[in-house]
Parts: structure tokens; C-alpha cells; sequence
């Protein structure tokens, strides 16, 4: 009884446990990838637009440069915060849901915040 070597608990096979705060990151994730969005878009084409970076932060106008700048750091940290926190997975709908919603919301704060300065409201 006493030689027998301890047996470490079994794991989840199935499945992996997902923690709460995968899932805050995922929101969080899409939200910055909504985010990098309009910033590369801008960017790449070359105008100038919105960005924290601006005089004043977020209604004045940055270079087209500022903004690739700034989409790509949000796209890493999209990536960072949807890739590699926990084990996300495009085949479970949770998932995906949890990404997509940080999508939906940032992006309708984006076209109400913009919008302001491009009659898109």
C-alpha cells in the first residue's frame, strides 16, 4: 500500500477548462482587432485620420504613417489576446461569440465616435 507510486490526477481530455478571464481577454481581443481596422485602412491609403496620438487625442488628425503604426500595434495585441490566452478555438461557438461581441461593440463605438467627423451619423 505504501509503494505504490501516486498517480497524478487525470486531465481533462475532452476539453480544455476554460477560466473566466479567457474570456474577458477574447472580448478584449476582438475589440482590438475591431480597432486596428480603420486605423490600417486609413493608413495604408494613405490619410490621415483620428488617433490618440493627435492634438487633441482622438478628435485631431494623425499621419497616415501614426495610423499603420497604430492599427498594427492593435492587431498584435488582438492577436496576443485572442491567440495566445487560453486555447481559443474557431469550432466552439462560445469562442467565437465572445470575440465577435468585443467586435460588435467596439465597432459601433467606433462608427458613433467617428462619425462624428465624417457626417456618418
Amino acid at each position: 500500500m505504501g509503494t505504490e507510486p501516486m498517480m497524478a490526477p487525470p486531465k481533462n481530455v475532452g476539453g480544455t477548462s476554460m477560466r473566466w478571464y479567457h474570456y474577458v481577454a477574447y472580448f478584449f481581443g476582438g475589440a482590438f482587432l475591431a480597432n486596428a481596422l480603420p486605423h490600417l485602412g486609413n493608413g495604408i491609403s494613405g490619410h490621415a485620420f483620428q488617433s490618440p496620438f493627435a492634438s487633441p487625442p482622438g478628435e485631431g488628425l494623425s499621419s497616415s504613417t501614426v495610423n499603420v503604426l497604430w492599427g498594427l500595434f492593435n492587431l498584435a495585441v488582438g492577436y496576443l489576446l485572442v491567440c495566445r490566452v487560453g486555447r481559443f478555438d474557431l469550432r466552439k461557438t462560445r469562442h467565437v461569440l465572445i470575440v465577435g461581441l468585443g467586435i460588435l461593440i467596439m465597432s459601433v463605438m467606433l462608427a458613433r465616435a467617428f462619425g462624428r467627423f465624417h457626417a456618418g451619423n
